[in-house]
């Protein structure tokens, strides 16, 4: 598994791609800089920069890319045979890759969001967000490495998800909260740092349990459409 994981890092972080990983989170450092520098309200630039651009652009899209590259990329330029040749359960070529996702998209995105949350309020918000920040990378990570597993355009799917299901309709329909990762890593980092500039109308035990199955739900998703791989790389 280590070395799934190592091959996985290498890649990952040897393509171009890794590179788009990087303008979105300085951003939300820049944006969270200015508005403390220029002594604007937290109540006024928290909820736009911490939620509408941390939580709901910066971290869905860090994870898309990600968790999209992982397996999907392999899958396009075919050297996912040389992954599905090795006498390995699927399992152990699954949850090392998705390890991978999810740290880099976890650390990528709890960075910027501790720095912007101590300047908006304090470091108990800071490192609120960072923790929810991490079980939402988890869950996306799932979501999008089960994604590239199902289709052969995960990011449009991805997209549409993120930008129609949580932006759109998760701003009008509110029914549809209840099945939006973003909305559960608001109610986690509320909880764990009360504070005005997070809301949300999802409970945190609904928040939990959903980020669970969601993460375990979409990760034996991922396992078992892998098994139907044959050496070609294509489903049977």
């Amino acid at each position: 598994m280590s070395t799934v994981s190592w091959i996985t890092a290498r890649g990952l972080f040897g393509r171009r791609r890794f590179l788009l990983l990087l303008p979105l989170p300085a951003l939300l450092v820049l944006l969270a800089v200015l508005s403390r520098a220029l002594r604007v309200d937290p109540g006024e630039w928290g909820p736009p920069v911490l939620v509408g651009l941390g939580l709901a652009v910066v971290l869905p899209v860090v994870a898309l890319i990600v968790g999209t590259g992982v397996l999907g990329a392999e899958i396009d330029d075919g050297t996912v045979v040389h992954i599905l040749t090795k006498p390995l359960p699927r399992w152990q070529i699954v949850l090392p890759k998705l390890a991978v996702a999810t740290g880099v998209t976890a650390v990528t995105v709890a960075v910027p969001l501790y720095v912007a949350g101590v300047l908006a309020h304090s470091v108990r918000l800071g490192l609120a967000l960072a923790a929810a920040a991490a079980v939402g990378a988890l869950a996306y990570s799932a979501l999008f490495v089960a994604l590239s597993l199902l289709t052969r355009r995960p990011v449009l799917l991805g997209l549409v998800y993120v930008l129609i299901w949580e932006g759109l309709l998760g701003n009008f329909v509110s029914g549809t909260k209840v099945l939006s990762i973003q909305q559960y890593v608001i109610a986690l980092a509320d909880r764990l740092a009360p504070t005005g500039l997070l809301e949300t109308s999802v409970s945190v035990p609904v928040a939990a349990v959903m980020s669970a199955l969601v993460s375990v739900g979409f990760t034996v998703l991922a396992i078992d459409r892998l098994r139907s791989f044959s050496v070609a790389g294509e489903t049977s």
